[in-house]
């Protein structure tokens, strides 16, 4: 099946087709009726809710995931030789085609996503609405584990491109290289709402919060021409090179992958966020009134 695939839409329980083509890279998102056609069988599909959900049911062949394991793992993105094992003890190529999904909206399978594409996995894609979508399409659920895959020794190049530090953000702000775009909530951005010792948003920062590009009932991501609207709104280039950030990572591994979908070529997620700029001394701050 190709990127061209009609989307299967779910309206009061009704299938109804929709043309999944509109992104600029739709390649990125893969719907349900594909990922459960039988052209789809040598994909890797990776499940990122919990643990007890997963083995409650699952998409056939599914594998879990150890969502916080992995983010906390993460680190600064240095431990090559340690992730080269965890991917390589999982049977995971670089080469592989690989679908991630979860139940939250996205949050969750985006960051794997994320870190994935950080390792090098350049053929992963999110499932467009999560289990969500495929429990309203009525797909096969199972319960068993899938075989496991045969390991692999892997040598890691971490893709720095997609990738943030701390000095990266100061250095764009002072030298205005690049859009940084803050994917948290309003309450956040304008510090009405601390997760860190300092509360409010980086000087200049556009913001578009993570949930506004998700469609709240189905957890699809909006149309094309309705992101483009948000994106518009805040103000967002999308040829002009951003960095975009959250808390922790998540939110803003959601957006990234937004901006990618939507065309946007060079996006890179400060992973360590606001629990890191918000929780240190020598980073500015400003407290906006609103973010429109």
């Amino acid at each position: 099946m190709t990127a061209i695939l009609s989307s299967c839409l779910i309206a009061a329980g009704v299938l109804v087709l929709a043309d999944a083509s509109e992104y600029p890279n739709a390649r990125l998102l893969i719907e349900p009726v594909e990922l459960a056609s039988p052209d789809s069988r040598s994909i890797v599909v990776l499940d990122c809710r919990t643990q007890d959900k997963y083995k409650a049911g699952h998409i056939p062949n599914a594998r879990w995931v150890d969502v916080p394991a992995w983010s906390k793992a993460f680190g600064n993105g240095t431990d090559v030789e340690a992730w080269g094992k965890r991917l390589g003890e999982l049977g995971l190529r670089p080469d592989a085609e690989i679908v991630v999904y979860d139940d939250s909206k996205t949050v969750a399978a985006a960051r794997i996503w994320w870190i994935l594409r950080y390792w090098g996995f350049t053929n992963v894609r999110l499932l467009n609405g999560g289990w969500l979508a495929w429990q309203s399409a009525r797909l096969p659920v199972s319960t068993e584990d899938p075989p496991p895959l045969a390991p692999v020794t892997l040598q890691l190049r971490p893709c720095k491109e997609v990738f943030a530090s701390k000095e990266d953000v100061l250095e764009c702000l002072s030298k205005e290289t690049c859009q940084v775009v803050d994917a948290r909530s309003e309450d956040e951005f304008c510090g009405k709402t601390k997760l860190s010792k300092r509360g409010g948003a980086m000087p200049g920062a556009k913001h578009l919060e993570w949930s506004d590009l998700l469609d709240e009932k189905t957890h699809r991501f909006k149309s094309a021409e309705e992101i483009r609207r948000l994106l518009a709104q805040a103000k967002i280039d999308l040829d002009k090179p951003m960095v975009a950030h959250c808390q922790s990572g998540g939110r803003s591994s959601v957006m990234a992958f937004a901006l990618e979908l939507m065309g946007a070529k060079n996006v890179r997620n400060y992973y360590a966020g606001w629990a890191e700029w918000g929780n240190a001394e020598d980073t500015p701050i400003v407290t906006p009134q609103s973010s429109k």
